[in-house]
């Protein structure tokens, strides 16, 4: 290559952040385009499963997430009010990974932990309030344009990556479908330092509940609650998002709590859709932009890191090693299954099974969980499924 080789990275997400410092790490040229002004501080993921702690940790962030963030030893599935639950032990991992636990961080805290690791990297430099508007690209290398402050800009580099969320320009620009459909239940999402652990016996930090007219979780965050909740039967979402509402909802889960302080509340569709491609020639597409999830399970997020490894050690290895480009290629043959079998599949049927509304299958269900929690080799095999460990093996076995 008779240039220093460079990548654009279009997106300043968890994605796009963690593609940047594995590049950058390796002294490649690297440019992120941001449309928003700042990393956002919206309410989003906060899951972290074992193997993302693992790859992350090479470079310092694991431990500083660590020290911020709440353990998760264990998680479960639980009958509300009767607390009747299946409780899955990460330990049984041990071997298997060097962080048998979930983590629970915010994404967005995150984000400015990576940021800040970023800006230690000469070969990074990020572009806030600097939108993608168009891609086009040669057998040579590819031209992203955007438009930063009311002027057009244009980006030349060896190779472009979509990580700019599910509305990716990137994506449109290169015309790649992104195929499937919307639940039709839209969730809302309640954060409180209500101590939901001292009210009900037994909780772990990451629960999926039922109710008798639904269902709820509560995830647990270094000094506050999530909960997800659900409006009821013939409420609007904008009723169920009233002080009013909120507290109805919440009461079904303590309903002698009194008042319940919501700190942030805010109502998001759930997708399950799947890019028909994830390379055209130069520019890639990874996280969001490439696959979307139900959040149960918390798989979303980690499987977009797990895209950013997997393409960013291929990119290295053809801009720094001169491996044949062709190698580029494994990247859609070993994730996109993962994305539509592993991710999309087992999330759909998470969701599916706390969507059961019927006493008798519910009850049905978690006896069926606790029987494989009572069996050591199959709740061994569940774990490293629902951990992602299973689909990562799975991708590095693909040529």
């Amino acid at each position: 290559m008779s240039h220093p080789p460079h990548v654009v990275i279009a997106g300043a997400g968890p994605i796009g952040l963690t593609a940047a410092l594995l590049l950058g790490s390796k002294g490649i040229r690297v440019t992120v385009l941001e449309a928003d002004d700042k990393i956002s501080d919206a309410l989003r993921a906060s899951t972290w499963h074992p193997p993302t702690l693992d790859m992350l940790a090479s470079y310092g962030i694991t431990d500083r997430m660590l020290a911020a963030g709440l353990l998760c030893p264990s998680w479960q599935i639980r009958m509300h009010p009767s607390g009747d639950r299946a409780v899955f032990d990460l330990s049984v991992l041990q071997g298997e990974t060097d962080h048998p636990y979930r983590l629970q961080y915010e994404q967005s805290k995150y984000g400015h932990l990576v940021l800040d690791a970023l800006r230690a990297l000469p070969s990074v430099t990020i572009q806030f309030s600097t939108a993608v508007t168009g891609l086009e690209q040669t057998a040579d290398a590819v031209q992203v344009q955007a438009q930063s402050q009311g002027e057009e800009q244009i980006f030349t580099a060896d190779y472009a990556i979509g990580a700019d969320g599910a509305r990716s320009a990137v994506r449109k620009a290169i015309d790649v479908e992104l195929s499937g459909d919307i639940y039709p239940e839209t969730t809302i999402l309640a954060t409180t330092l209500f101590p939901f652990h001292e009210r009900l016996e037994g909780l772990s930090n990451v629960s999926y509940c039922w109710k008798p007219s639904g269902t709820f979780s509560l995830l647990r965050l270094p000094g506050v609650w999530r909960a997800s909740l659900y409006a009821r039967e013939g409420q609007t979402i904008e009723q169920a998002l009233t002080d009013e509402g909120l507290q109805d909802l919440l009461h079904d889960i303590i309903p002698d709590a009194g008042p319940i302080d919501v700190l942030e509340s805010r109502p998001y569709r759930i997708h399950r859709r799947l890019a028909s491609t994830y390379r055209k020639g130069r520019v890639f597409l990874a996280g969001d932009a490439a696959h979307l999830n139900s959040p149960s399970g918390g798989m979303g997020m980690n499987g977009g890191l797990h895209d950013a490894f997997n393409l960013i050690e291929k990119l290295v290895s053809v801009l720094q090693e001169g491996t044949d480009e062709r190698v580029l290629d494994r990247y859609e043959r070993q994730r996109r299954p993962i994305a539509e079998e592993e991710i999309i599949q087992q999330s759909h049927r998470n969701r599916t099974r706390m969507q059961e509304r019927d006493p008798e299958r519910r009850r049905d269900m978690l006896k069926d969980l606790q029987r494989t929690i009572d069996d050591p080799i199959k709740l061994k095999a569940y774990l490293m499924k629902s951990s992602m460990i299973d689909g990562l093996r799975r991708a590095a076995a693909t040529e």
